[in-house]
């Protein structure tokens, strides 16, 4: 009888058990340390980016959906949008927001929390966008990742000319990229220089490719530069055709443009930025704290070139600029 009670008090203990698991697994995962993703593009076109992110987390021991959970906002190419998806995060109470792409990523979230922290990767100066007080000691809530270089849109000019010198060079922009006219002054600067003529394209979301590339047709233009741009990283490819379809060269900022078939490209790596913004994540998720983080500049530039591209452009690669590119794809 004994027996028999014990083991009636064991079952009523398991099933309780049971039970009870049920409510307590999804508190067990809205225990793990939250972080917000910011980015004006769209996780189709960024994905490569956004997995560098996770790479980040994961290289301080965070992995997502482990001991961590990342909530993600695309604003889908609408600057206009990333004011509201910063209160969603802010509202959402992240630990820490990474606000990719951008000065306006970093400047939306800016103003929506001065308590979170936040983790910037942008292609400006932080300091004269007012996001930190210095690179050292950036003071406050917010650090990050600045590929900033003042003559960045000259060097990428100086690059394709050393490839293919052409007559009339159209620069692809996006004017509301905070950091679009300081690169633009600086490759006009350039051209200049050479005593080359210049078009600028203004396109704001991929709804004005086709109105641009008409205009660089119309207005006989023989070459393309590709400005430094989250929403222009994500139009590689449709960028890439037409350059092919028109058979000019065509320089972008970053490698993803030449596997993707594009002639060449010259700047920082975007993957690596969003990996150590990762990095700078999972070290605030474990205590460090953004007024004491210095922000990281990127020192190394990457030239790309595409030889088989520039075969179908029968352009001949100078063996001075071959022997300094850090990756020639066959």
């Amino acid at each position: 009888m004994q027996f028999d009670q014990l083991k009636r008090r064991e079952f009523i203990w398991a099933l309780g058990g049971a039970l009870a698991w049920p409510r307590g697994a999804p508190a067990q995962q809205a225990a793990l340390p939250v972080v917000g993703f910011l980015n004006p593009t769209s996780p189709k076109l960024y994905d490569f980016n956004a997995a560098a992110f996770r790479q980040g987390l994961q290289d301080v021991g965070y992995v997502e959906g482990k001991n961590v959970h990342i909530e993600y906002r695309w604003a889908e190419g609408d600057y206009d949008r990333l004011p509201a998806l910063a209160a969603e995060l802010v509202a959402r109470q992240v630990a820490v927001i990474a606000a990719t792409g951008d000065v306006a990523s970093a400047r939306a979230v800016q103003a929506a929390t001065a308590t979170i922290p936040i983790v910037f990767t942008i292609g400006a100066d932080p300091v004269r966008f007012g996001l930190v007080a210095s690179y050292n000691r950036p003071g406050g809530n917010v650090t990050g990742v600045s590929a900033i270089t003042s003559s960045i849109g000259a060097k990428r000019v100086q690059v394709l000319y050393q490839l293919a010198p052409r007559q009339k060079l159209a620069l692809l922009m996006n004017p509301d990229n905070p950091s679009a006219a300081t690169e633009q002054r600086d490759a006009q600067e350039a051209l200049r220089i050479l005593g080359q003529d210049s078009l600028v394209l203004n396109v704001r979301s991929k709804d004005d490719f086709d109105r641009a590339f008409e205009t660089f047709v119309r207005e006989k233009a023989d070459a393309l530069f590709v400005a430094t741009d989250p929403m222009l990283l994500g139009e590689r490819d449709a960028i890439a055709a037409f350059a092919a379809r028109q058979r000019i060269p065509a320089i972008h900022f970053e490698r993803q443009y030449v596997l993707g078939g594009g002639l060449i490209s010259y700047g920082t790596s975007i993957s690596g930025m969003y990996r150590q913004a990762g990095v700078y994540c999972g070290q605030i998720l474990k205590g460090a704290k953004p007024a004491e983080m210095p922000v990281v500049q990127p020192t190394k530039f990457e030239l790309v070139i595409n030889l088989k591209t520039a075969k179908a452009l029968e352009l001949a690669v100078p063996p001075t600029l071959l022997a300094i590119a850090d990756e020639a794809i066959e």
